[in-house]
């Protein structure tokens, strides 16, 4: 009966043992150092960049419109000319 409880310490122990381990530090520095990164980065969030995307699809409708009504103005205003 005494095998499962020294088993249970002993996992006990190792979980301890990897909570405190140099390799935790590691990691949290790594992550820190990633966030300040990232936040130098001036990086969008996918939110801010899906409105953005959306503005630019409809600045470019938006342009196709007024680049034909250009071209129906000069052409009407190149037919006045001719006659």
């Amino acid at each position: 009966m005494t095998t499962p409880r020294i088993l249970d310490e002993i996992g006990a122990k190792l979980s301890e043992l990897a909570a405190n381990s140099p390799a935790r530090d590691i990691e949290k520095n790594v992550r820190a150092l990633l966030g300040s990164a990232f936040t130098r980065l001036d990086l969008v969030t996918r939110e801010e960049f899906e409105v953005q995307r959306e503005i630019i699809v409809q600045l470019r409708t938006r342009l196709g419109e007024l680049e034909a009504r250009v071209a129906a103005l000069e052409a009407a205003r190149n037919t006045r000319d001719e006659a």
